[in-house]
């Protein structure tokens, strides 16, 4: 199922925080994807459906630089055929090692409007890549290129991210925090229900700063608690 705009749209005004606890409630405790880390914390929260690529293992013979003359390598494909508005997730194998991109990989999916790219490995070129108008996630910096000890081998297949399944077409979104991935099937009502929980959260915040305990508020375990909340919103417009 496509991500609409509205649930885009959504997921914009929430965090992976919270997200992480609607999926918990479904049961699903394993979608922050482990060990990435902005680029640039401070840009824009970062949503599209996954577009994935996956390395392997290098075997020198098959790993030249001579690959790149082949205008089907799956690392050059995968940049070219990467949808714009969806955020390219690579399974790097957790090896920062060598880079899985650099800037200017990273510059052409910007300027072909793509909406983010995360991976489990490191990318080279990282300041030049924070100042991108694109959002980016990576665990460290890593000069040598992904040749190295990188094979490109498989281009939108399920694939395995920071521990984490990620699978075609699965709705990715990340903030200062990280990154979590959202089931597809799954993406819509998480959203409404993100929307719900941050307006409850943000009534909360505003509690405490006054100086309210949360005992009762935070879970909402007192009809007081509720019966405030919707005073808020009505006060408030949420």
């Amino acid at each position: 199922m496509a991500l609409s705009t509205e649930t885009r749209d959504k997921l914009k005004t929430v965090s992976t925080a919270t997200l992480c606890t609607a999926l918990y409630k479904r049961g699903l405790r394993n979608q922050f994807i482990q060990d990435v880390h902005p680029l640039d914390p401070s840009k824009p929260t970062m949503v599209g459906e996954a577009f994935t690529l996956r390395y392997m293992p290098a075997r020198e013979d098959l790993n030249g630089l001579e690959v790149f003359r082949n205008r089907a390598h799956p690392q050059r494909k995968a940049i070219e055929d990467c949808p714009p508005g969806a955020v390219m997730v690579i399974d790097s194998r957790k090896n920062p090692r060598a880079a899985s991109a650099g800037g200017i990989l990273v510059t052409r999916l910007m300027v072909r409007g793509v909406a983010g790219i995360v991976t489990d490995g490191g990318f080279r070129d990282s300041a030049e890549i924070a100042d991108l108008a694109i959002p980016a996630y990576h665990t460290r910096p890593s000069a040598p290129t992904n040749l190295t000890l990188h094979q490109a081998i498989d281009i939108n297949v399920p694939i395995g991210c920071g521990d984490t399944p990620v699978f075609p077409g699965d709705v990715v979104v990340g903030d200062s925090d990280g990154v979590v991935v959202l089931p597809s099937h799954l993406a819509d009502e998480l959203a409404t229900e993100a929307v719900e929980m941050t307006a409850f959260e943000d009534f909360v915040t505003e509690e405490v700063q006054n100086g309210r305990s949360i005992l009762g508020l935070y879970p909402a375990t007192e009809d007081k608690t509720l019966t405030d909340f919707a005073a808020w919103r009505k006060i408030s417009g949420r």
